[in-house]
């Protein structure tokens, strides 16, 4: 589940991970509230001096302990009900392989019964890949907030300390929907923000 992480914002407390699906009206409405920022922070850059700095949110999922057991539990969450999936597909294969076997020699009433079998395993399969899968209410959504709320209340805080600590008045995000074009190093907070957090400070 290494594309969970793929493209996750820190900051993005209304996107699942890179999962959920933003429509184009969403994604002009995205991008007019991240234009609207940048205006008010070129104007307020040119009023007075500002200090911006960022982090790159991918290099703290990958390295902080917390973010590694929570993508853990969430790949292990997906596992368990992936495979269960899978169980019951090759249980359906096996009833459809059962059915075409068998039919030459059965009468209507037992084919339909057969048939009706099937078409209810092929439902509970739907409903069941639906109830954990499914866009964007599944459970697997469901869990990934529950398990790394933790995670990320952690982060906010210690991006938060960070950005008091050297004074400055943004900070961003470089794995997010925000695109940095150039970023001088001398503004990058992540390693600064990751030991504050590995140090539990």
């Amino acid at each position: 589940m290494a594309e969970i992480l793929s493209g996750f914002s820190i900051f993005s407390s209304e996107e699942a991970f890179n999962y959920i699906i933003i429509t184009n009206k969403g994604k002009k409405t995205v991008r007019k509230y991240i234009i609207l920022i940048l205006l008010v922070c070129a104007g307020a850059l040119f009023a007075q001096p500002q200090k911006v700095g960022y982090v790159d949110s991918q290099i703290i999922l990958t390295q902080l302990p917390d973010a590694i057991k929570a993508q853990g539990d969430l790949d292990a969450l997906t596992n368990l009900w992936s495979n269960q999936i899978d169980s019951m597909k090759l249980s359906l294969q096996q009833q459809y392989t059962d059915y075409q076997k068998q039919a030459a020699t059965m009468t209507e009433d037992q084919k339909q019964t057969k048939q009706q079998e099937i078409v209810t395993l092929e439902q509970q399969i739907y409903t069941f890949q639906n109830q954990k899968f499914g866009q964007p209410n599944g459970e697997i959504f469901q869990k990934q907030e529950e398990i790394f709320e933790p995670v990320k209340t952690r982060i906010y805080a210690a991006i938060e300390q960070v950005a008091k600590d050297e004074q400055m008045h943004f900070v961003f995000d470089k794995s997010g929907d925000i695109i940095l074009l150039y970023a001088d190093s001398a503004f990058d907070i992540t390693f600064k923000v990751l030991d504050k957090l590995k140090r539990g400070k």
